[in-house]
């Protein structure tokens, strides 16, 4: 029997993190020891990040939506203010401008590596636009060169969404050295996880002590220590602030995922090149374009279908890949196609086309370290499979 035709046995999940066994060790560490919240943990945690990405300064909190919303906050986005950002994203880079009672500005994507197109976002500033949110799709970095650019132009804070791109580089800089402030995800699907958590990088010390203040009920420096032999019972609330500290459970993680990032994105790029050399040739199936100047940091590896030539819309291609025990994601269903912003803001189908029609044809496919090269074979071959039955 033809191996195209053999049906997966076992269902191929589109994600699993990536746990080992050093990570399960300091994660018993830290419950044995007795303190299991924000310690000293964290505190390595957001050295060690600081150092790999070359920053001044990293503050770890609860989630990359921590991390935005703390951004637009240090900031100073308030009511009636404009952000600019990409409609192609995910919830929470839209709801954290919502927090703040500013507007979501929403402008279209390039048609290639689908980030927000620079070209666009000068037609869309306004007397009310204090900042753009730019987001390193997959994990390529958008130009940053054009968008500085503009910025710098209008007085506008850059605040990247780099849940996607760690390990990513523009021009041989490091995502989280280029804008304002940048805000990655360390969620259970990410490249570097500790479950639930994020980071927050910027090169401005006013920004990092807000943000780290902030991200703890406002309460003065340090103030994570009061239970501690070094603390004091004596604490100020310095501002209104979150409960979005990072655990030291969590950081436990993240220190282990840390040490091996750079062992994991070779593992990736190794997934990535067989994809590609697999899938590049065929009539119908478009696979990513990477732009020369930037490192990928290969979050996600999205393939788009055209549905005239392969005779099967995106429905019914993601449903005969799980008919193979192949999962399969679409990244994202674009914010202006939901009820709320449409009922809200008066968004509709129509106003983003070239994200609609991205979004329409694209299909993530599994990309995880723990991914055997017999996993890549079987995504591979159920692809040409399905396509070869049409």
């Amino acid at each position: 029997m033809n191996n195209d035709m053999i049906i997966r046995r076992n269902f191929l999940p589109f994600s699993i993190p990536s746990i080992g066994d050093e990570e399960i060790a300091e994660v018993i560490d830290t419950l044995k020891s007795g303190w299991i919240t924000t310690g000293q943990k964290t505190k390595n945690f957001e050295e060690l990040f600081k150092r790999y990405v070359g920053c001044n300064h990293a503050i770890a909190v609860s989630s990359c939506t921590a991390a935005l919303h703390l951004a637009l906050v240090a900031a100073g986005i308030g009511v009636g203010d404009e952000v600019i950002t990409t409609p192609f994203t995910f919830a929470a880079t839209g709801e954290v401008i919502i927090y703040m009672g500013a507007k979501p500005v929403f402008v279209d994507i390039k048609n290639d590596t689908y980030n927000i197109d620079p070209d666009k976002i000068e037609a869309a500033i306004t007397s009310k636009t204090k900042a753009i949110i730019p987001v390193h799709y997959a994990g390529q970095p958008c130009d940053m060169d054009k968008i500085l650019k503009i910025a710098h132009k209008y007085n506008l804070i850059v605040i990247e969404d780099a849940a996607h791109a760690i390990g990513a580089k523009y021009k041989e800089k490091t995502i989280g050295t280029i804008g304002d402030i940048t805000a990655f995800s360390f969620y259970a699907t990410k490249n570097l996880t500790t479950a639930e958590g994020g980071m927050v990088t910027t090169s401005k010390q006013e920004y990092a002590d807000k943000i780290r203040i902030l991200s703890l009920h406002g309460l003065s420096k340090d103030a994570w220590k009061r239970y501690g032999a070094e603390g004091s019972w004596y604490y100020e609330i310095m501002d209104a602030g979150y409960k979005y500290n990072m655990t030291d459970i969590q950081a436990s993680i993240g220190i282990h995922q840390l040490a091996k990032f750079e062992q994991m994105q070779e593992i990736r790029q190794k997934h990535v090149n067989r994809y590609t050399d697999e899938l590049k040739d065929i009539i119908g199936i478009t696979t990513p374009f990477v732009l020369s100047d930037v490192q990928h940091a290969w979050h996600l590896y999205t393939i788009l279908i055209n549905s005239d030539i392969l005779g099967l819309n995106r429905a019914q291609f993601i449903e005969a890949m799980t008919h193979e025990n192949i999962g399969t994601s679409v990244h994202f269903i674009p914010l202006h196609l939901h009820p709320y912003y449409q009922k809200v803001y008066g968004y509709k189908r129509g106003d983003f086309p070239i994200t609609e029609y991205i979004y329409d044809r694209i299909i993530s496919l599994p990309l995880y370290t723990s991914m055997t090269e017999n996993d890549v074979s079987d995504v591979i071959n159920a692809i040409k499979k399905i396509i070869n039955e049409k």
